[in-house]
């Protein structure tokens, strides 16, 4: 009788940090979750590991020290978490626009641009009240002028996926795909 051959174990392991960027309401971190319970990565979001350093949410973080301090610190917490084994790492809207911080996102990690249209952003948005940018003006205008002022800096990630108001399975496909085709990830 043959004697039975073990399992060996197929799973993806990541060979780099991911880190997903782009505008709020992009689906950074919905779809950053999902690609890494479907890789069996860790997950990060940078602006709850910067809320948990603080001690402070993020629109009292701006308020009480303003966003100079808040960027200088998101670096801090963002190079910290790229400090160990590569996982999935969702950034806040603006981090990408850092110099600095984005310097150190293309030199520890794949980027991944979540690109949005307007539409998908405002609608987004407007399910949480918790975006300080939006605060202060109308959302739709404000959404406009940060898509003009951030793609392009957006663009320059290592890959683009388009998030669109369909199910976030064809954007984790995308991502996966893209991922293998680099040799981010391995079987």
């Amino acid at each position: 009788m043959a004697k039975e051959k073990p399992l060996v174990d197929r799973s993806p392991v990541l060979t780099r940090h991911v880190v997903l960027v782009g505008l709020m309401g992009a689906g950074k971190s919905a779809i950053g979750r999902r690609v890494a319970a479907r890789i069996g990565a860790r997950f990060r979001d940078a602006d709850t590991e910067i809320e948990k350093a603080a001690g402070m949410t993020i629109p009292d973080i701006f308020a009480v020290h303003g966003e100079e301090e808040f960027r200088t610190g998101e670096r801090r917490v963002i190079a910290r978490l790229l400090d160990g084994q590569p996982m999935v790492l969702a950034t806040g809207g603006g981090a990408y626009m850092d110099n600095e911080t984005r310097a150190l996102l293309k030199e520890g990690a794949t980027t991944i641009w979540m690109h949005a249209e307007l539409d998908v952003l405002v609608k987004r948005c407007a399910k949480r009240g918790n975006r300080p940018l939006l605060k202060n003006g109308n959302p739709r205008e404000i959404l406009a002028g940060l898509i003009g002022s951030r793609y392009p800096v957006y663009a320059e990630a290592d890959i683009t996926i388009d998030s669109r108001d369909e199910p976030h399975e064809i954007a984790v496909n995308a991502i996966v795909n893209a991922l293998i085709e680099r040799g981010d990830m391995v079987r």
